[in-house]
């Protein structure tokens, strides 16, 4: 009998804790059930994931929250939600960007900056750091950037116990960062080391979007991949002192 009282307590624990993790906090839950979104970006949720990436990233109402490289704001829709009006986003792009994202980009509580390798810096230091599918193009030879570098300006622009959350898609286990180039993957080691080589603290990583079925050969454009390449997904902080 108390074998069985043991067994299903377990359980419950089970139960509770996987409850738990399915509701995400209600600023995020909000800001995904959105009805404004359109079907475009609902569209991507299930292989985005969106409430996950933020309650992994902890984003909360108030945050300040820059979003390195939006691209067609998927994720800063989702963002500026989430902080709500207290807060604010600010969508860092390259400077010849900028006019033609704040058509798209620029209204309530989002703003657009630029994005300068050597000196950039957000316009107060910002609680999250947010980047999706865009850290390997930090590699791009025809960039030519000094990595560690720009890791240190990405390290300055945040609040000290401030969060960096990158996703970005996967390569396999020692890759060149040349791969950056052909494949636009990354060996997530070399994120990892990177990261941690400006003064990042690795806090762990989320596995909602790993596919263990991409051979990570093949372009993530390709037709065969794109949308279900295996991403993963690093969360770092800037110590506290």
């Amino acid at each position: 009998m108390t074998r069985n009282l043991l067994m299903a307590a377990s359980a419950a624990l089970v139960l509770c804790v996987s409850a738990a993790h399915a509701a995400p906090p209600a600023n995020v839950a909000a800001a995904v059930s959105d009805p404004s979104r359109s079907d475009a970006d609902k569209a991507r949720d299930a292989a985005r994931k969106p409430a996950e990436m933020l309650e992994f990233a902890g984003v909360k109402p108030g945050d300040k929250v820059v979003e390195l490289l939006p691209g067609g704001g998927y994720f800063t829709r989702v963002l500026s939600a989430a902080v709500g009006p207290t807060g604010k986003v600010y969508a860092a792009v390259p400077a010849n960007d900028v006019e033609k994202a704040k058509t798209v980009l620029q209204k309530g509580n989002v703003e657009v900056i630029t994005l300068a390798a050597k000196d950039f810096k957000t316009p107060e230091p910002v609680d999250v750091m947010f980047t999706a599918q865009n850290y390997h193009d930090f590699h791009l030879k025809q960039l030519a950037l000094d990595v560690p570098t720009v890791n240190k300006t990405l390290f300055n622009s945040i609040k000290p116990g401030g969060t960096l959350l990158i996703i970005d898609h996967a390569a396999v286990t020692g890759a060149p960062v040349e791969v950056a180039d052909t494949l636009h993957r990354i060996d997530p080691a070399i994120v990892k080391a990177e990261v941690e080589a400006a003064g990042f603290k690795f806090v762990g990583e989320d596995n909602a979007i790993r596919n263990p079925a991409d051979p990570k050969t093949v372009n993530v454009f390709d037709p065969t991949i794109r949308g279900k390449t295996d991403q993963f997904v690093f969360k770092f902080q800037k110590p506290k002192g």
